[in-house]
């Protein structure tokens, strides 16, 4: 099957058919992904039984292949793509061990590993790309042959990047909603086409003409709905609304980037590596994943269509000070948002400050 007429819906049907442990194909690449598969269907894929393994540099460094050259060219990023030659006893549990890293400590890994040449790296990284906006572990069987061959659907790279186009959000649907710390407050819903998830906007109180104060506040399901002790997400949360309120006016974000962009389900195995000893840093590169994934195009849109061009931040992060400015707003102000750590949480305060540069 070749790509069709609508690149982005084309990938929304490729992310349906990877959570459905189907093969895909990027450019000229067959995809088979390792985590929703089973043996049956790679052995239908790949009965020549000579598929490498695709894995991200990330991971690829917890097998110890970042010392192999061929390794160490796509290991510029956490999520560069890495090919792992096929041997005889690299079967689908095999696989399985080396994609989840779970189960590191499980399963003792076989080896040793080598690494294969990736004469063309870019359809590979779009594909680890594509698994991220799935929700699963960015690990592929990658099959011989061009074209697609047996795959339910094709895209290109470039399917993606317009998958993920920020212009293509549009305000889906407003109503008043007062909430506990503002009554005065006005809900707006964001989508794509194509994407499941709505972006949320919560307009505290009226414009007057001042830049407001605009909180960029990522979906956490385990800080905000269950009070989770392990991230500062919740109290962040309701911190925000008061302080806007307090100010005049202003806007709370609800972007839907779960665990910084990788997902519930993959943020809940990077919650098991923290029970191992890892940090969020390492945990995130473990798993295949870059360190923080979201993308706050999506926030500076969001912002354009309320039409509000310079805002003061809310925030402890200077990334989504430069990504904001980057997409068009001005940020005039970087307001701090501290907050009390707690015995649960401290750890992970001190590598958002000492590994991804916030200033508390």
């Amino acid at each position: 099957m070749s790509p069709g007429a609508d690149p982005a819906r084309d990938v929304a049907r490729a992310i349906d058919s990877l959570r459905r442990g189907w093969a895909i194909g990027v450019g000229a690449h067959r995809l088979l992904p390792i985590e929703t598969a089973d043996p049956v269907r790679l052995a239908a894929f790949d009965p020549e039984r000579n598929a490498p393994v695709l894995l991200s540099a990330g991971r690829a460094a917890t097998l110890k292949l970042a010392n192999q050259r061929h390794a160490a060219i796509g290991a510029a990023t956490p999520d560069g793509p890495v090919l792992v030659e096929r041997v005889p006893w690299l079967d689908f549990a095999a696989a399985t061990a080396l994609a989840d890293p779970q189960l590191d400590l499980a399963t003792p890994l076989k080896g040793p590993f080598r690494a294969l040449p990736v004469a063309d790296p870019a359809p590979l990284a779009a594909a680890l790309r594509l698994a991220r906006l799935a929700g699963v572990l960015p690990a592929f069987f990658v099959g011989s042959g061009t074209g697609g061959g047996s795959a339910d659907v094709v895209i290109t790279p470039a399917a993606i990047d317009a998958h993920e186009d920020a212009a293509r959000l549009t305000i889906a649907a407003r109503a008043h909603l007062p909430v506990a710390g503002a009554e005065q407050a006005e809900i707006v819903a964001f989508r794509t086409p194509e994407q499941p998830g709505e972006h949320v906007a919560l307009v505290i109180g009226k414009p007057d003409g001042s830049p407001p104060l605009v909180r960029l506040h990522s979906e956490c399901l385990t800080g905000d709905m269950l009070g989770s002790l392990k991230c500062d997400c919740g109290p962040q949360l309701h911190a925000a609304i008061d302080a806007i309120a307090a100010a005049g006016w202003g806007v709370l974000l609800y972007l839907r980037q779960e665990g910084r962009g990788i997902g519930l389900v993959n943020k809940l195995r990077a919650y098991a590596l923290q029970d191992q000893g890892f940090d969020t840093v390492d945990a995130n590169t473990r798993l295949g994943f870059a360190v923080d994934a979201r993308d706050y195009r999506v926030a500076a849109r969001m912002l354009a269509l309320l039409g509000q061009a310079r805002i003061r931040l809310l925030t402890n992060n200077p990334q989504k000070v430069a990504q904001l400015g980057a997409a068009g707003i001005e940020v005039v102000e970087r307001v701090p948002h501290h907050l009390p750590p707690n015995p649960h949480n401290e750890r992970y305060l001190a590598t958002k400050r000492d590994r991804t540069g916030h200033e508390f």
